[in-house]
């Protein structure tokens, strides 16, 4: 069976614009393996990722807090099924430490 890029599926073209080349390559890793739910999965923990950086910076740690956990339970779910989320791990590590916050 051919590689599936964005040329020929919809998700992908969607998603690859609005996506961090790290985290295209995984949608790419999980679509080709026909694991599209997965890939579902993972564009909602970057769109999570987003949104608790956002929270960060605005000082809202309940909320950060919360979507921290969020971020958290999905990641677990993906390392259950074996993928690869040391990205988002280190993502939100390095959100945490360059705006000084303890949740």
């Amino acid at each position: 069976m051919a590689k599936i890029t964005s040329r020929n599926n919809d998700f992908l073209k969607m998603h690859r614009n609005s996506t961090s080349p790290k985290v295209y390559s995984l949608l790419i890793e999980l679509i080709n393996e026909d694991r599209e739910d997965l890939a579902n999965e993972v564009i909602k923990i970057d769109y999570l990722v987003d949104y608790f950086n956002t929270c960060i910076k605005k000082r809202d740690k309940r909320e950060g807090k919360e979507t921290l956990e969020r971020i958290n339970l999905r990641l677990s779910k993906l390392k259950k099924e074996g993928v690869d989320t040391s990205h988002f791990e280190i993502l939100c590590e390095n959100i945490l430490k360059n705006n000084k916050i303890k949740l």
